[in-house]
């Protein structure tokens, strides 16, 4: 029996949503209601932070390739916001 856990495409979802709001929140996305960008530094970071503690909550218990999504996501993040805070 393997010990690598089963792929559940609902995670896959859900760091893929929590990513598209910290792209909403660091501006990269237009606003739903509005169709306008605007930033929220600390909207997005609660994100970011969010999705770290996951890292650690869920540690040896993803597939590696829910492991790397996690983790691309959060480092791809990490420079969106890096970016978003130098232009304000």
């Amino acid at each position: 029996m393997s010990s690598t856990p089963p792929e559940d495409t609902r995670f896959n979802n859900f760091v893929l949503l929590q990513a598209q709001n910290a792209g909403l929140f660091l501006g990269q996305l237009p606003h739903p209601a509005t169709g306008e960008k605007s930033v929220n530094l600390i909207a997005a970071q609660s994100v970011i932070d969010s999705l770290e503690m996951l890292v650690d909550k869920t540690k040896d218990n993803l597939s590696a390739s829910e492991d790397a999504l996690l983790k691309k996501a959060i480092e791809n993040l990490k420079n969106l916001y890096k970016e978003a805070e130098d232009l304000g």
